[in-house]
């Protein structure tokens, strides 16, 4: 009796077991982990979003809503620090703000701000930085870097707004009326942008490496 294997079945498995490292060694090298330099951000633009409060809101309409210099950190955040570390620098700052520190406009802490109407600004926050963060890494390659990093910022902008829409809707405002109660920030909101834009193109022209190394 022979119990050697046919020829057909070894030549089969032996080629994918010998390119396996070669694959695990390919996947590691595509997986992008944070570094100290990368910890290092997240934790500044926290704190400078934290700090933003610093500077009075300005209270506008009915609702009780201030404007403050938040959305601007925010957009800076993801468009300095793309979508990963820019969202994970926002989610740190609401989950300290909402564990007790108080970080959040007025000096407010704590989970009872996702009762006042700015509930939806402040959770819109996350997915802002988010949204600006992802379009970021395009608009650093792009012709028309400027144009297209001023897009990104109002694209982030607008899901700010609409999560605040959607917060107001929920305290029990009308569509209209929350509508109109949040279109007062948006003219705020653009000039704000355009300083974020201006801030960011310095950023990423005295370090290139910045965002665009992480994507590679």
């Amino acid at each position: 009796m022979s119990f050697s294997r046919p020829v057909d079945e070894t030549l089969s498995t032996s080629t994918p077991l010998s390119d396996a490292p070669n694959n695990k060694d390919g996947l590691r090298s595509r997986r992008v982990r944070w570094g100290a330099m990368d910890l290092s951000l997240i934790a500044v633009f926290a704190a400078l979003l934290a700090a933003s409060i610093a500077v009075p809101g300005i209270n506008v309409g009915p609702a009780g809503v201030a404007i403050t210099l938040q959305t601007l950190v925010v957009v800076l955040c993801g468009l300095v620090l793309g979508f990963a570390r820019g969202t994970a620098a926002v989610g740190l700052y609401v989950l300290l703000g909402l564990i007790g520190l108080p970080i959040f406009s007025g000096f407010r802490a704590g989970p009872a701000v996702l009762a006042s109407p700015s509930a939806g600004y402040i959770i819109g926050f996350i997915f802002g930085a988010a949204t600006v963060g992802l379009l970021a890494t395009w608009a650093v390659r792009s012709r028309w870097r400027a144009a297209a990093l001023f897009a990104a910022a109002m694209a982030g902008t607008v899901v700010i707004h609409l999560s605040g829409i959607v917060g107001f809707v929920i305290k029990g405002m009308s569509l209209p009326t929350a509508m109109l109660a949040d279109v007062v920030f948006l003219p705020g909101d653009i000039l704000k942008n355009v300083l974020a834009v201006i801030i960011a193109l310095s950023l990423h022209r005295a370090f290139p490496d910045l965002l665009l190394r992480r994507s590679k």
